[in-house]
């Protein structure tokens, strides 16, 4: 294991963009971090604590030259509606204490799954579950947030109690409350459409501090953040006697997943697009040691953040440079200039919160998956209302059994053909889709296009039990896609073949590996093997079974040569 890998071979010239980024970093994290951490139920400076130790973690493990870690959407909004659910009011004695456990249980399970070389399991995250339950997780918050742009109280709960809540909240509405939030939502999208590369939100917040310091908003009704007395953070002592250890592992267990999830593939993105490699596994350590370093501080749990590191892309960050520095410039922040967070209008963070979860919710993939997959695009609706309608657990449940459900009814559909002839031409096409293909006279092909298993043998024995006719003498199954049978196959094949042989018809199998010849003899139907019912290719069984070469007079003798050394 290297420790700040990244760093090791350090070029003088990568300082300059190193730091540059590194403080652009730390400034837009002020917002946003304060922005989730209130999301996550916290007091608004745990996001600044939350943005010194945790990120001085992840870059001391990481391998990523990019990646920016730190308090994000995510895990903010599974740890808000975990103390939703539990009742807890935001900054209560109850959520103080709980959430730093849920920090601490999630970076112990992220240790659990480094030690068990977990990092594999995101192979069994569909794209359409991710993106789902992403999505939701983000218009949720923006559901939440609605309410503060408007100058009332964030929102708890699912989405109809949050739509409830915002219907409730109209009546108080403070128009310069909406005003400067909606006002500041607008540039925030506009700039991020035709100035990506500006830093606006540290432009829109230092508007914010400027209209409560000369013009006065919190007068006439916009509420204001708490102020925040300077200093570094204290150690967090957990005390487990008052904290009800099952939930708080629970959840810790489900953001661990998320985090090592959604970093993961970030991260493996961000990698592949600008040409480094990562170890996989030491990523999933970093992200445990960032998260331990989150409780002991007694913040929210941390996650890898795609907006940060696409703007540090932006700014030119070469190494983990950048995450040092943006430590270090918080760490000046909150010790000489926590002054200006008690000015910051609220509604104004909330646009800056707002804006940042728009790209979050993925509409782009769900558009995508529209086009080409409309199975899997019905996967990442239902992922999505599962989170909006039932909460996180069990819109990742839905899309998780959902995925599962497509899988095995793709595996009970599969792709299968009756094959024939094409006059002039080698090979066999499918019946269905070739005008000019013929069937084989005396013979059914028949081309299965998946592993058999006990789910879909009911479909080849039909397929093959209605496609034969009286003048059938031989049925040829050609397996060359499939890859593996289970014992129902076994048994299955071996009934159709007793009862074909019945009706005077031979059963042949052909074009499969060695692989499917050592499984049936494992499973007891060897014997079609050694009787010469196993053959390399079709023209093989058809030569053996005395059909012949199947071929038209207007195909060229060298061609029906060619066609007979084949099968021999």
């Amino acid at each position: 294991m290297k420790l700040f890998s990244t760093l090791r071979g350090y070029r003088l010239e990568y300082l300059p963009r190193d730091i540059f980024s590194g403080i652009i970093i730390a400034a837009v994290s002020i917002p946003i971090a304060m922005g989730y951490a209130q999301i996550a139920g916290l007091p608004a400076v745990y996001g600044l604590y939350g943005s010194v130790f945790p990120i001085l973690l992840f870059a001391l493990f990481s391998t990523s030259k990019q990646f920016i870690f730190g308090v994000d959407a995510t895990p903010a909004a599974l740890v808000g509606g975990a103390i939703a659910a539990h009742g807890f009011s935001a900054g209560s004695e109850q959520a103080m204490l709980y959430i730093p456990m849920v920090a601490l249980f999630t970076g112990l399970w992220l240790l659990l799954f480094y030690a068990l070389k977990a990092d594999r399991i995101v192979d069994f995250i569909s794209t359409p579950v991710m993106g789902g339950f992403i999505s939701g997780i983000a218009v949720t918050i923006i559901f939440m947030q609605v309410p503060k742009l408007m100058g009332g109280m964030a929102g708890r709960g699912e989405i109809l109690e949050l739509s409830r809540h915002i219907w409730n909240t109209l009546p108080f509405i403070n128009w310069l409350s909406l005003a400067m939030g909606v006002g500041a939502l607008v540039l925030l999208i506009l700039a991020k459409k035709f100035i990506p590369k500006f830093p606006m939100a540290i432009v829109i917040m230092a508007l914010g501090v400027a209209s409560t310091v000369f013009f006065h908003v919190d007068e006439y009704g916009v509420p204001l953040l708490t102020a925040v007395e300077p200093g570094l953070p204290h150690i967090f002592i957990p005390q487990f006697h008052r904290v009800d250890i099952t939930h708080a592992a629970g959840r810790g267990l489900m953001v661990a997943v998320v985090v090592m999830a959604e970093t993961l593939l970030a991260e493996n993105n961000f990698a592949s697009k600008n040409g480094y490699k990562l170890n996989i596994r030491q990523e999933i350590l970093a992200c445990a040691a960032g998260n331990l370093a989150a409780a002991a501080v007694g913040c929210c749990p941390a996650n890898g953040s795609i907006s940060r590191t696409s703007m540090n892309e932006q700014y030119g960050g070469r190494t983990q440079g950048v995450s040092l520095t943006a430590a270090a410039a918080m760490v000046v922040i909150l010790l000489t200039a926590t002054g200006f967070i008690g000015y910051l209008p609220v509604p104004v963070l909330t646009a800056i919160v707002i804006s940042a979860l728009l790209n979050v919710v993925e509409g782009h993939l769900a558009v995508r998956l529209f086009k080409v997959s409309r199975a899997e695009f019905y996967i990442f609706m239902a992922a999505g209302a599962g989170v909006l309608c039932m909460g996180t657990i069990y819109g990742v449940l839905i899309g998780i059994i959902l995925s599962f459900v497509a899988m095995i009814l793709k595996a009970t559909n599969p792709p299968r053909a009756f094959q024939g002839m094409v006059p002039g031409r080698m090979g066999y096409y499918d019946l269905s889709k070739n005008r000019f293909a013929y069937p084989v006279e005396h013979v059914l092909i028949y081309r299965f296009s998946e592993d058999m298993f006990f789910a879909n043998m009911k479909i080849l024995l039909k397929d093959i039990e209605s496609g034969v006719k009286e003048d059938t003498r031989v049925v040829v199954l050609d397996a060359g896609a499939v890859n593996s049978m289970d014992f129902t196959a076994a048994d299955s094949i071996e009934m159709l073949e007793k009862s074909l042989d019945r009706q005077g018809i031979r059963l042949y199998i052909t074009g499969h590996d060695d692989r499917i010849n050592e499984q049936m003899r494992h499973l007891g139907i060897g014997h079609l093997i050694e009787r010469g019912r196993v053959r390399r290719n079709i023209l093989a069984a058809l030569l053996d079974a005395g059909i012949g070469v199947p071929c038209r007079l207007d195909m060229p003798k060298e061609d029906k040569k060619r066609l007979k050394r084949l099968g021999e």
